[in-house]
């Protein structure tokens, strides 16, 4: 069974920076043809932020792109979410998931963490 647990999420002001990690147990991302990372508030869907395939090739919403970057660390079974720059607007539940075909549209992904919270302040 697939358990992918979030970390690292936290309060900051606008300007800083968080590293989310995903622990992911029960498969390697060798199993994997995508691991995503999502977010979502109270007031809005679930929404795309960023994945990598199983071939390293890395996707980003617009609105992240350039201050957010996703990697893997194969050997720790680990992903990560670098968030630079962070704005009020990316305040949210973010959540890690995985997927065996490649996509990026949330339905598709059939495991999920429980989430981590991140709150920028203006």
């Amino acid at each position: 069974q697939v358990h992918l647990v979030e970390s690292g999420g936290g309060l900051v002001q606008a300007g800083d920076s968080l590293r989310l990690s995903c622990a992911v147990s029960g498969l390697t991302f060798d199993d994997l043809a995508m691991l995503a990372w999502f977010r979502q508030t109270p007031k809005k869907a679930r929404e795309f932020v960023a994945a990598v395939s199983r071939t390293t090739s890395t996707f980003y919403s617009d609105s992240v792109k350039g201050r957010f970057t996703i990697a893997t660390d194969n050997a720790k079974n680990t992903a990560y979410l670098q968030m630079n720059n962070l704005k009020p607007e990316d305040t949210a539940v973010y959540f890690c998931a995985a997927s065996h075909i490649f996509t990026l549209q949330s339905p598709q992904y059939s495991a999920w963490g429980r989430g981590t919270q991140v709150t920028v302040s203006s």
